[in-house]
């Protein structure tokens, strides 16, 4: 996905219906549990360190401010957040996958989270009155769990090891580094060994990362990435840091960069047209890109700055809360696992506002 896509017009994307989504009858009390296994990992580090972090994704390593263009897109493209030609201010937030504050050595997935400010137009429930727009991303091209018992079952097993044995963490990290190196290098990837710590220790603004699940396009549906395309970022793509004497390495390598250079990423998306090999309701498939490559809608750039200081910390880590339920209608999240994350993402945001005594706020 590092390649500069064609604006192919031979893609001709599927409209969306309702009978694509499929409703389970248990399916809120599923989203129940995990709200509440996403809660008990919250009490756990609260009580231990005394502040509220985010149940996943808790430990960022890079608060940005950027701006996105958006250029003059052919219809098919001009949709919901891209719809008209504009500049926007953004926020980005660069982080890893466990709910606990780890050493990165427990070497994880990665994740971006993009909140563009200034987006007119009919909004989600529970967003009403705001003008921003959230993409929630993970460096995969597909969510680890194929539905959200699935997920809920894994999250469960996370919640019991949260702030359980660190050092252990960082052993068992190292061996499913050397045991996912030796799978990538007979040609597969397994994201259940990268999820549990065997993610190559790499420069973390060298990832590309999609939504991993789709949301609507307007009348269509995607998945949303954002990727580097700026030299300087490209290079760091897979590119080994050291960890070694560093909790905190993969912040000093952002910090480090960010200080001396800026950089550019591309937002893409890549339009659904075949509901059976680019299902919504099985977030585990990665839809094949010889039937819809990714296309670019906007562009997305940093300038030099400060990634990590007190203010950035108040204004960004504990002041906003990134959800793919804020936004337009035009975006709504859809499948299981974006479904039952709904009350989990709201829980989130309340308790962390609550127990730090800091209100949650969306920038305008």
């Amino acid at each position: 996905m590092n390649n500069r896509p064609e604006n192919s017009p031979s893609v001709v994307p599927l409209r969306f219906e309702p009978s694509f989504e499929q409703i389970p009858d248990d399916e809120a009390e599923t989203s129940k549990e995990l709200a509440q296994a996403l809660h008990d990992i919250m009490e756990t580090t609260f009580n231990n360190n005394g502040h509220a972090n985010r149940s996943v994704h808790a430990k960022a390593h890079g608060l940005l401010r950027g701006r996105v263009t958006v250029p003059d897109l052919p219809p098919n493209l001009a949709q919901g957040a891209f719809a008209q030609p504009g500049v926007f201010s953004a926020y980005l937030r660069f982080s890893t996958n466990p709910g606990d504050i780890l050493d990165d050595k427990v070497s994880t997935p990665r994740g971006l989270a993009l909140k563009i400010v200034g987006i007119e137009g009919p909004r989600l429930p529970g967003s009403e009155g705001e003008v921003t727009q959230d993409f929630v991303m993970q460096n995969a091209k597909a969510f680890t769990a194929a539905t959200p018992k699935a997920f809920l079952k894994t999250l469960k097993l996370l919640a019991k090891t949260t702030d359980k044995a660190p050092g252990m963490k960082k052993v068992l990290s190292a061996v499913l580094r050397g045991v996912e190196s030796t799978v990538e290098a007979l040609g597969g990837e397994s994201g259940t060994l990268k999820s549990l710590g065997g993610h190559p220790q790499t420069h973390i603004l060298g990832e590309s990362f999609t939504t991993v699940v789709p949301v609507l396009y307007g009348p269509f549906y995607a998945k949303v990435a954002v990727v580097p395309v700026s030299p300087s970022l490209c290079v760091l793509t897979d590119r080994p840091i050291d960890l070694s004497d560093d909790p905190d390495g993969l912040r000093t390598a952002v910090a480090e960069y960010l200080r001396e250079e800026g950089g550019s990423w591309e937002i893409r998306i890549q339009l659904a047209t075949d509901i059976e090999r680019m299902p919504i309701e099985d977030a585990s498939v990665q839809w094949p890109e010889e039937l819809s490559p990714y296309v670019t809608v906007a562009r997305l750039d940093v300038a030099p700055q400060a990634s990590w200081d007190e203010a950035k910390v108040d204004e960004i880590d504990d002041g906003m809360a990134f959800s793919p339920w804020h936004g337009l209608a035009a975006h709504r999240p859809l499948g299981g696992v974006m479904r039952v994350r709904k009350p989990s993402y709201e829980m989130s945001a309340d308790f962390r506002a609550s127990h730090n005594g800091c209100p949650i706020h969306e920038p305008r």
